[in-house]
């Protein structure tokens, strides 16, 4: 009696099984195949078409048709440093963007303190969902909304008639207001998330060596709470930087964005070498944010 053995075949790989085991073997691969997506189109896109604006700064402009002429000049610049009216702008919105940083940062540090170290866990969840409810609405409709609130007819003007005064509320003043308000959650979260890693056992030694509340505040959750304060900041000086909806419907006083905004059609060139400025001023404000650990809180 003779018996036959079949040996079984070995059983078929699918090609995604080999993907799968390839890219399991090389970690680095993997990494860059996940990657290549969000990082090239960073690149091509985003930065890409950042290099390619830029890079018009440094063109001119035909007197008589207004064309784009692709020849190296620095006079862009010069008359940016030289023309009052371009000095008056960059200045006036780095002014508004540290009022409005300051603003939110006396604004937000009370809240976020309250959030992280005297409210119950169900009042802080409350409290974090109602910080970023105002983000879930359009932006555009918040700044409208504004401009209703503080026209000539509007909230503000109806509740300060009764006592004899009358705010401008469509000036530099009220854009203020609009932008404290806008820009708020992004000031109230890092701090919140600062203070809240702030260990007890500190504040809890504090109070042992004998050192009274407003002490342990001074010198305790203040210094440790100072880079959130200024990681918030980054956000609320930037987005305040480069805004151009805002003073665009708020106010007829020109801003760096409301500039670059107006004249990327008929003076691209010139638009293009004051768009540098706000690059400048922020890469210098996160020069100054490193150097007090604000990238530590984020």
């Amino acid at each position: 009696m003779t018996s036959v053995t079949n040996a079984e075949a070995p059983p078929r790989v699918s090609p995604g099984r080999r993907l799968s085991t390839f890219f399991y073997r090389h970690p680095r691969l993997r990494l860059a195949a996940l990657l290549a997506l969000p990082v090239g189109w960073m690149v091509v896109v985003y930065l890409g078409s950042l290099v390619v604006l830029l890079l018009s700064a440094f063109w001119d402009t035909d007197p008589f048709t207004a064309e784009v002429v692709r020849e190296f000049t620095l006079d862009n610049f010069r008359d940016l440093f030289e023309r009052d009216v371009y000095r008056d702008v960059a200045w006036r919105t780095i002014r508004m963007a540290a009022l409005v940083t300051v603003a939110d940062a006396v604004l937000a540090f009370p809240i976020a303190f309250y959030m992280a170290r005297v409210a119950s866990s169900r009042t802080r969840n409350l409290l974090i969902v109602a910080v970023l409810m105002p983000l879930w609405a359009s932006y555009l409709v918040k700044v409208i909304a504004w401009r209703t609130v503080l026209s000539s007819g509007g909230v503000v003007n109806w509740g300060l008639e009764p006592f004899g005064v009358q705010f401008d509320g469509l000036s530099t003043v009220g854009l203020w207001l609009v932008f404290t308000y806008l820009w708020l959650p992004f000031m109230i979260l890092p701090i919140y998330a600062g203070l809240e890693r702030i260990p007890n056992s500190l504040l809890e030694a504090s109070a042992d060596l004998g050192a009274r509340a407003t002490t342990t505040f001074l010198r305790v959750i203040l210094p440790l709470a100072f880079p959130a304060v200024v990681a918030g900041s980054i956000f609320t000086f930037s987005l305040t930087l480069g805004d151009y909806i805002a003073p665009g419907l708020i106010t007829s006083e020109q801003f760096i964005g409301t500039v670059i905004y107006q004249r990327r059609g008929e003076n691209l060139p010139i638009a293009a070498a004051f768009a540098f400025v706000p690059i400048v001023v922020m890469i210098l404000y996160l020069l100054v944010a490193r150097r007090l650990r604000a990238f530590e809180s984020l």
